[in-house]
């Protein structure tokens, strides 16, 4: 029955699902083993434990020690911390969590283009330090007629762009090839960049994307242009962000995502032409109770010799 199979529980990623795990599996929680026994664990497990669930973001890499490992079921899309060399290596199965949370993360999106254009964060605090009877807030800007230019135009980009257009946005993006849709497509970023009012980074992390949006995509954003992040932080170079938003080079952004998490540079903090998010894209309790129930699902149907609902092969 499924509440005989061992299930191996990396890390703490959602303690609402890891207790519905707990519910149905003879789980074992590796974070929870003090770290001097944790490789005597993975032997006795050896042979007895096939599967594991873990964050996607945060993954452990000595449970790839563990010779009987068969499944790794992700929490999260982006499985930029999953060792693929390993999993394809030891015939290890990975499963994510995909699609559920593409309303969420596109909500976001749109409340940080809103929040970046108004100037919403700044007006909040100028009311609440007793500024409005001296003066007006300074104006902010119409998204109508603007330009959304959108790096990765994936499953979540097109819930961004079904957003988007009721607020008359024109939409243009950039993939490795164009897709058959009514937008305008450029063939590089900086030329996206160049064509854009706001810059949406919805790339995903690794090798291949590291600091790709750098400071000459920022200079052809321009001086009146905004970025916005809920891609991977990984992506941009943060250095050259905090330059471009210092010196003028472009006006604003609006981020969710960083290259070294739960870390934000001071640089960012320090300004106030930027809204800060601490990676809610999918924290809604509705989200990810949904990427739970693919963890599950995924688990389900590998113990049960049926296809995997999600399987991420790697590169």
């Amino acid at each position: 029955m499924t509440d005989q199979h061992k299930l191996l529980i990396v890390n703490n990623f959602h303690p609402d699902t890891i207790t519905r795990l707990d519910a149905l599996y003879d789980t074992v929680h590796f974070w929870e083993t003090p770290a001097a026994d944790q490789t005597k664990l993975l032997a006795a497990l050896n042979g007895v434990c096939h599967a594991a669930a873990s964050a996607s973001w945060f993954c452990d890499d000595r449970i790839y020690q563990l010779p009987s490992l068969r499944v790794l079921a992700c929490f999260g899309v982006g499985v930029d911390a999953i060792n693929f060399r390993e999993t394809n290596a030891k015939h290890i199965k990975v499963t994510n969590t995909p699609d559920v949370l593409n309303d969420a993360v596109a909500d976001l999106a749109i409340a940080l283009i809103l929040a970046t254009a108004r100037n919403l964060i700044n007006a909040d605090k100028f009311l609440r330090a007793g500024q409005w009877p001296k003066g007006p807030f300074p104006f902010g800007q119409s998204l109508a007629d603007k330009t959304l230019g959108i790096i990765g135009l994936g499953r979540i980009g097109e819930a961004i762009v079904a957003r988007a257009l009721p607020f008359k946005l024109k939409i243009a993006y950039h993939n490795r090839t164009p897709k058959p849709l009514p937008h305008t497509y450029y063939p590089s970023i900086n030329e996206l960049a160049a064509n854009s009012d706001f810059l949406l980074n919805m790339l995903p992390g690794g090798a291949g994307t590291a600091k790709i949006i750098n400071n000459e995509v920022f200079n052809q954003l321009g001086p009146r242009g905004i970025f916005i992040n809920v891609g991977r932080g990984t992506s941009v170079d943060e250095d050259s962000l905090i330059e471009a938003l210092t010196s003028g080079t472009i006006a604003g952004a609006g981020l969710d995502v960083y290259a070294n998490e739960p870390n934000v540079p001071d640089g960012l903090l320090r300004l106030d032409n930027v809204v800060l998010m601490p990676h809610i894209g999918s924290a809604t309790v509705q989200t990810r109770r949904e990427m739970g129930n693919v963890v599950m699902q995924n688990l389900e149907a590998w113990f049960n010799n049926m296809p995997l609902l999600t399987e991420v092969t790697g590169k």
